[in-house]
């Protein structure tokens, strides 16, 4: 059984979909109380596309295994792929409890949140997601912008400068580093920040409406 599911994790990663596809269902005949093959059957599923049949084959993973983490977290992958973002919260919440306490799992949360507009909400799980891996550079980004976007400036600049230095051509980052320096009333480093997000990223629109407005400033002073 544990064999028919490690050959079609081969064949999948082949891209070998209908040999696995096989391989998996025979498992599932074999063993139909073994929540791994289910959990394969799903995550094979979902990578084709058919995201609401991966749900119920996860869900009857989990029916047969409370503790089986993994099927959780592809039950909130594929919920979010749905939009139905606060059912795969829940479903990655689960999957944290049951021990899959990884970075990648905060992360989505945060998304999970993030999409609902809810930035207060997604703050601590990017936050967590950045002290699970220090080099998670999207996380460090989108915990900066839920700091930045309720009022703590003064603490997202750092940690915007961090993702610029991990990515230095993470136009976006640049652009907000930017905003958080004339946040800071110094015009100056604001637009070193929007030339450099514009060197990127030529068409970027706010980067360049951030540049006229820094310039202006500039010129005021003098």
């Amino acid at each position: 059984m544990s064999n028919k599911n490690e050959q079609a994790i081969n064949a999948m990663n082949n891209g070998e979909l209908e040999k696995a596809v096989t391989l998996l269902y025979e498992a599932i005949e074999e063993s139909p109380n073994d929540p791994v093959a289910y959990t394969n059957v799903g995550n094979l599923l979902a990578q084709a596309g058919e995201l609401k049949q991966s749900v119920a084959f996860f869900e009857k993973a989990i029916e047969l295994d409370e503790t089986q983490a993994t099927a959780y977290y592809g039950a909130g992958n594929a919920f979010f792929q749905l939009e139905q973002y606060k059912d795969a919260a829940d479903m990655y919440q689960k999957a944290i409890q049951q021990g899959l306490d990884q970075s990648d799992v905060h992360f989505m949360i945060g998304q999970c949140f993030v999409m609902q507009d809810a930035m207060r909400l997604a703050l601590p799980f990017f936050q967590r997601a950045t002290e699970l891996n220090e080099g998670d550079t999207e996380a460090r980004f989108q915990y900066a912008m839920c700091l930045a976007q309720e009022g703590a400036v003064a603490t997202a600049l750092p940690q915007f400068e961090k993702v610029v230095e991990e990515d230095p051509n993470h136009a976006d980052a640049w652009f907000n580093l930017g905003v958080s320096h004339a946040y800071q009333d110094d015009a100056h480093k604001a637009l070193k920040c929007f030339d450099r997000a514009l060197d990127i990223q030529p068409d970027h629109l706010l980067a360049g409406n951030g540049k006229k407005q820094m310039e202006a400033v500039i010129n005021n002073n003098e």
